[in-house]
């Protein structure tokens, strides 16, 4: 199984950058985790958007699905996708469709935010919309994921990857504050990418989000093999959030990069 890093800033984009999204392939199988700002674009960069399998997402905040949005237009309004002739394209009976398989309640929101300014089935036409049973495994081709919901300020769900193909385990850690449900699922993984965002924890209110010492903290109670800091800005110093997190952790953690790739 490769991971291939799309997008890893948070809400904010990089200079130049995108927000959440990974490109896992696995044999055959090719599935785009999370689709944050920027990352069709980086997505095109490494793969042709028409055959994904399916695209999944781990919770509904903009900078984890915003994207859908021009990836819908794509595969509405791209020559190679329409039933004619068109640009030198021969036309389709059969353009692709991939599945997207979003959390309970996807559907109402793609609705509100599509139909703000057009029709508001875009992206029920243009993907195979499908929202999943956190209390299931999701199979996509030699792929399996299962889920864990964690806490934040909207309901979201961690992700652990396994193969039909005999490859180690993938798990996602999606956005969350600290707590025991990342631990949980992340158990002896073999690679964990946990969520950094913040300088310093917040001072008031409800928490949503990791220091990169506490993201390396759950990775050791979690007993990860390795560790991979993301959603994580360009402003934050990466030597200091690396050393951070390697302290917290007993060990060497990396910091996404995109076009970073890991294998498991």
């Amino acid at each position: 199984m490769r991971i291939t890093v799309l997008g890893k800033s948070p809400s904010w984009q990089d200079a130049g950058g995108a927000c959440s999204g990974y490109l896992l392939s696995d044999g055959e199988t090719r599935l785009l985790l999370d689709c944050g700002n920027g990352v069709f674009a980086k997505l095109r960069q490494h793969a042709d958007y028409t055959q994904v399998d399916a695209i999944l997402i781990s919770h509904l905040h903009a900078d984890h699905m915003l994207d859908l949005v021009p990836y819908a237009y794509a595969l509405t309004y791209a020559p190679r996708q329409q039933p004619v002739p068109v640009a030198g394209y021969p036309g389709t009976e059969n353009p692709a469709r991939p599945r997207l398989i979003a959390p309970p309640g996807a559907a109402d929101c793609f609705h509100r935010l599509v139909g703000s300014w057009g029709n508001e089935d875009l992206i029920d036409k243009a993907f195979a919309l499908e929202e999943y049973d956190p209390a299931a495994t999701v199979e996509v081709g030699s792929l399996r994921a299962r889920f864990k919901e964690v806490p934040h300020f909207t309901t979201t769900y961690a992700i652990d990857f396994s193969s039909d193909n005999g490859s180690g385990r993938f798990t996602y850690g999606a956005d969350c504050r600290p707590g025991d449900e990342l631990v949980e699922i992340a158990s002896q993984t073999d690679l964990l990418l946990v969520e950094s965002t913040l300088p310093r924890a917040e001072r008031t209110g409800d928490r949503g989000h990791m220091t990169p010492a506490e993201a390396g903290d759950h990775a050791r109670r979690a007993g990860a093999r390795r560790v991979v800091l993301t959603h994580i800005s360009d402003e934050l110093d990466q030597d200091w959030a690396r050393d951070e997190a390697s302290e917290a952790y007993g060990g060497p953690v990396d910091v996404a990069r995109e076009g970073a790739t890991y294998e498991v």
